[in-house]
């Protein structure tokens, strides 16, 4: 597969592409926000969704065994955990997932914790959703973001009952390590927290590194972790949806289970189930293509930084796609470094801001797109910021 072929995305009503129809005088940007690729799925996603098309009838459909069979088989093979039937539950996406272990495990009022800056979702359905934010935010050390966990114990009150782990995470782009998170799953069994694991980017991890569940840390744990999983961000199936929640605790799902049923989730997209199952099975050798080429990217831009905007720093890629780019040096307000990438460099970056504690001075940068899309888009920032 080609990944240096530039695929023009506009005109097929793209959020990434097509949006910014909707920003004033901000037209003809290049885009390398939001978290999809520009790159085509895998073949065998695509010869599979051309047979189900071809078929003609797209009535209601429900997840067949055999979806829950490959998602089941691809978590063996790619991160040594298995997966038992009875613990799977197909949900419409990982974001209404969180929105529904909200309405679950909390009353409104009680308190869910984050840890900024992170994925700005995960803020506004707790508050959306009538509950208080409790923030754990991560610090820096060494050059890398690390958990506070002595100021969660700290902070952690009666009424907190929930947190939502991203894990890796978006948009630092840590993968954490096994003593990250025994010492995470020590406190949340300690003050009996459910934890919410995003693993949406588990299976987007750079050479060097390696993802691990957090409910297969221990037995304990498990029972008390909903983890949140999807083929859509692995495969840029996100147009599609579709996502899994994984609860091997009986009495957690069958609460879970309950709230999804009223919310009537339960009918699945036929294109979704057949994309996802496809790329299950057969995307491996896809992906491991796209992660070398993502890694070239990082490579290049880090050495572009270093050569053109010296005072720019970038934290290192251990998982996703996401670059996190730090211009704190360059003494630049949130506000002039927006006008500068986003008006006169008309390059569409992630302000840091959105992510909240900690963002003020950071910029998120889609690496999942041709090179020469990622060199133009530098050679822009670089005239503005220069």
């Amino acid at each position: 597969m080609n990944l240096d072929r530039v695929i023009d995305r506009r005109g097929t009503s793209s959020l990434k592409w097509d949006f910014q129809k909707r920003l004033a005088g901000a037209e003809n940007l290049l885009p390398l926000w939001v978290a999809d690729m520009d790159f085509p799925v895998p073949p065998e996603v695509l010869a599979a969704l051309r047979l189900r098309v071809e078929h003609g009838v797209f009535g209601y459909t429900l997840e067949p065994e055999s979806w829950f069979e490959a998602a089941a088989a691809w978590t063996r093979a790619r991160h040594d955990w298995e997966l038992a039937r009875e613990w799977l539950l197909a949900c419409p996406g990982v974001v209404p997932a969180i929105n529904l272990a909200i309405l679950t495990f909390t009353q409104p009022g009680e308190r869910v914790v984050i840890q900024p800056p992170v994925y700005f979702p995960f803020e506004a359905s707790i508050r959306r959703n009538g509950r208080e934010v409790l923030e754990n935010p991560l610090v820096l050390e060494g050059g890398r973001y690390v958990m506070d966990l002595d100021a969660l114990e700290h902070a952690l009150d009666p009424r907190t009952r929930l947190l939502i782990l991203c894990s890796p995470h978006n948009p630092v782009s840590r993968v954490w390590r096994r003593e990250e998170l025994e010492r995470l799953a020590e406190v949340c069994l300690r003050r009996e927290l459910v934890v919410v694991s995003d693993e949406i980017h588990c299976d987007l991890v750079l050479p060097g590194h390696r993802h691990l569940p957090t409910a297969a840390l221990s037995g304990e744990i498990a029972r008390r972790t909903v983890t949140l999983l999807s083929a859509t961000k692995t495969f840029n199936l996100a147009g599609l949806g579709g996502s899994l929640a994984v609860i091997p605790d009986p009495e957690l799902r069958r609460r879970f289970r309950a709230a999804k049923e009223a919310l009537w989730t339960g009918v699945a997209n036929p294109c979704s189930v057949t994309a996802a199952e496809a790329a299950w099975r057969y995307g491996a050798p896809w992906l491991e293509q796209v992660l070398a080429y993502v890694a070239g990217n990082y490579r290049y831009l880090v050495d572009f930084l270093s050569a053109r905007l010296p005072a720019a720093g970038v934290f290192p890629l251990e998982g996703t796609y996401l670059a996190w780019l730090d211009f704190r040096a360059l003494g630049f307000s949130d506000e002039e470094l927006k006008e500068r990438i986003l008006r006169r460099a008309r390059v569409w970056l992630d302000d840091g801001p959105m992510f909240g504690t900690g963002g003020r001075g950071f910029q998120r940068l889609n690496l999942a797109c041709p090179r020469a899309t990622l060199a133009e888009a530098l050679e822009r920032m670089a005239r503005a910021l220069s």
